[in-house]
This record gives structure tokens, C-alpha cells and sequence, in this order.
């Protein structure tokens, strides 16, 4: 039970955090918010899975906090779809295609950047 509550403590913070993000005004229709999140998210995601494992020891209930709750509230799979899907129906494949390589390929790279600082550190 307390794993589930530090889930939903952490997905608290984490939803707001991503909602106060979403509030920065960008001059143009990318969906720049929600790339920042993602590759924060991914950078952070890395780094505190790299930390966990080998550096620090954590319970149980501050990983499902940090990673489960924290992170998997900060960062949206579901936004980025739904972007990614407006864009195209707008007819903008352009824009729609460059939000799907640069969700994916910049996570990536920047989940591996967090886990290798976490690793050096």
C-alpha cells in the first residue's frame, strides 16, 4: 500500500510540474513543451536508474516515487501522441514526422546521457 501511495504522491508532483512547463509561451506550433518534458524526463529517468543501481540504495517506495510517480507523471506519451496525431490531420506531415523522430531519437539518446553521467558520477 505504501508503494502505490508514493506512486500517486509522486505522479501529483510530477502532472504539475509538466502543467507549469506547459505554460511557457513558444513562438511557434511545435509542440516544444512537451519535447522538453520528454527529454527531461528521459535524461532524469536515466540518471536516477543508473544512480539507483549501483550508487545509492533506495527503498522501494522512493523508487516507485521517483520513477514510477515523479517521472512517469512529468514526462506524456499520451500528449505527444494525440500532438502528433493533430499535426498529421492538419496535414502537417512535415511537423509530425519531425515530433516523432525527435520524441524518440532524443529520448533515447538522452535516457542513455543520464545513465551515463550516472555512471561517472
Amino acid at each position: 500500500m505504501t508503494q502505490i501511495l508514493a506512486v500517486a504522491a509522486g505522479g501529483a508532483v510530477g502532472s504539475v510540474l509538466r502543467y507549469l512547463i506547459s505554460l511557457i509561451p513558444f513562438l511557434s506550433s511545435f509542440p516544444w513543451s512537451t519535447l522538453l518534458v520528454n527529454m527531461a524526463g528521459s535524461f532524469l529517468l536515466g540518471l536516477f536508474f543508473a544512480l539507483a543501481g549501483s550508487r545509492i540504495t533506495i527503498s522501494q517506495e522512493s523508487h516507485a516515487f521517483a520513477s514510477i510517480g515523479l517521472l512517469g507523471g512529468f514526462t506524456t506519451f499520451s500528449t505527444f501522441s494525440h500532438q502528433t496525431l493533430s499535426l498529421w490531420q492538419a496535414e502537417r506531415f512535415t511537423i509530425a514526422g519531425l515530433n516523432v523522430v525527435l520524441n524518440v531519437a532524443l529520448g533515447l539518446f538522452a535516457a542513455w546521457l543520464g545513465w551515463r553521467l550516472g555512471h561517472v558520477l
